[in-house]
């Protein structure tokens, strides 16, 4: 009796371009929380990425791209409040 194992499976463009694009959204929305200021822009280039690898996941991907660019805005409004890059505001 032989045995053989199966080939390997290589990872595809697109399934990482999957990836790239959820992993944008979670990173954006997790963004809005904690550390706007390194994943907002981290977000914003998994998105990127992903949809210009054609992404099967458009939306998602979509929706980590705003999300990135609103944890940027939110940074920006705060820095503007407070003069910091913290949610600290202390007065």
């Amino acid at each position: 009796m032989e045995l053989t194992s199966a080939a390997p499976r290589r990872r595809t463009a697109a399934h990482d371009a999957d990836g790239m694009a959820v992993a944008s959204f979670v990173l954006g929305l997790l963004g809005l929380l904690v550390l706007n200021v390194f994943l907002g822009p981290v977000a914003v280039v998994l998105a990127s990425v992903a949809l210009r690898r054609g992404t099967a996941r458009r939306g998602r991907a979509l929706l980590g791209l705003g999300l990135g660019v609103a944890d940027l805005l939110v940074l920006a409004a705060f820095m503007a409040m407070d003069g910091t890059l913290s949610w600290s505001l202390q007065g």
